[in-house]
């Protein structure tokens, strides 16, 4: 197998001893990812994280996994105020999360390289629910939670709550329907085999 074009994950076994807050069971993170402040990142079970994705949780900052979570390739996580993805939740390839963001009206200076008294910053905890799923290359800014069961279409854009159990698209996201909630038998049926076969479920921190 090529290691040139085919670098590989990293395991819960390579990356015990490298400063994560918790770490869970069956575990993959590409090699090729950028994640900063380990000891304010937690991961569950049964945890992928694709190539090239950036999760960035330095000083206060806070980024929390829970279990049945994928993260597609070339996705952002910016948890300088927190960001939370709950059992089962999925980012498609290309999302960006930010839980601090800019004024952009021009009444205030912007980027970190400013002192903070010279910007107006917006900042708040994102959290995905239980089952939700956001398509590809979306944005899910500040202060936002994302409630159990929705799902989001590619190319959306996520700038306040949205409400459980719908499917939403659009820039701003709106919701077109009602979603399935067949799934959560599937979830009983999942987790019972995980229960004969003794395979991880929850890690210790993961919110119901």
């Amino acid at each position: 197998m090529s290691h040139i074009f085919n670098p590989g994950y990293y395991d819960e076994n390579d990356l015990k001893n490298e400063g994560f807050r918790s770490l869970g069971q069956n575990i993959q993170i590409a090699k090729n990812c950028t994640i900063i402040g380990l000891e304010n990142i937690s991961i569950g079970n049964n945890v992928r994280i694709d190539g090239f994705c950036s999760i960035i949780a330095a000083g206060d900052g806070e980024v929390a996994l829970g279990s049945f979570i994928h993260i597609g390739a070339y996705c952002l996580l910016l948890g300088g105020d927190g960001i939370e993805m709950r059992n089962f939740s999925t980012i498609s390839h290309g999302c960006r999360i930010y839980s601090r963001s800019d004024d952009y009206s021009g009444g205030y200076l912007t980027n970190p390289t400013v002192p903070e008294k010279f910007t107006n910053t917006t900042s708040g905890r994102v959290i995905l629910e239980r089952h939700t799923i956001v398509g590809s290359t979306s944005v899910i800014l500040p202060n936002v939670t994302i409630g159990e069961g929705s799902s989001v279409g590619a190319l959306s854009l996520v700038a306040k709550d949205l409400d459980r159990w719908g499917v939403y698209c659009g820039c701003p996201a709106r919701k077109i329907k009602n979603r399935s909630k067949r799934l959560l038998e599937l979830e009983d049926k999942l987790l019972d085999e995980v229960e004969q076969a003794t395979l991880p479920y929850r890690g210790s921190h993961s919110p119901d």
